[in-house]
């Protein structure tokens, strides 16, 4: 069963069923480059069976980006976002989207920057919940520097942390 749900018709099913429940959690995240400038933003809004990610930056290298929610909820860009820790649900050998022994909750589709630096994304995610992000330690969204293969351990070949964003909102 496909975990994550990409298509533009999961979106409105997800959109459409919360503005029947106005008390639905959400979350964002503002995202900061490794020398702390502020690159854009994220939001996550509960779902029937997860969460709906939608996410804007300005400011990368064009083209493909790994994404992926990381286990902690911390953005030290000294040490590349190390503090960030690794993906929410990591197990070994499990990353990938296209992985048959995966995918792991933090892996999410990659981000796509057009030529001017801005990007834009959005996902359906059934793996997470926005309580589950927020949980004590909290969660963070990691930018990588180049595409996410989906399939390659432990991170698909994404190379370097380049943005981060904490996670905050009311569980």
């Amino acid at each position: 069963m496909n975990r994550i749900i990409l298509t533009a018709a999961a979106a409105l099913l997800a959109t459409g069923a919360l503005a029947q429940d106005k008390a639905a959690p959400t979350a964002q995240a503002a995202l900061v480059g490794a020398d702390g400038e502020a690159l854009g933003e994220a939001s996550l809004t509960r779902g029937p069976a997860g969460v709906l990610i939608h996410l804007r930056v300005e400011g990368l290298t064009p083209g493909a980006h790994g994404l992926h929610l990381h286990a902690v909820g911390e953005c030290k860009h000294e040490g590349g976002f190390d503090s960030a820790t690794g993906h929410v649900g990591k197990e070994d050998g499990g990353h990938g989207l296209l992985n048959m022994d995966g995918p792991e909750p933090g892996d999410l589709p990659n981000l796509f920057v057009a030529e001017d630096g801005t990007g834009e994304m959005e996902a359906y995610t059934t793996m997470v919940t926005v309580e589950g992000l927020l949980d004590a330690d909290g969660s963070s969204f990691i930018i990588h520097e180049s595409a996410d293969d989906h399939l390659s351990q432990p991170i698909g070949g994404a190379g370097g942390r380049v943005a981060c964003g904490v996670i905050e909102g009311a569980a």
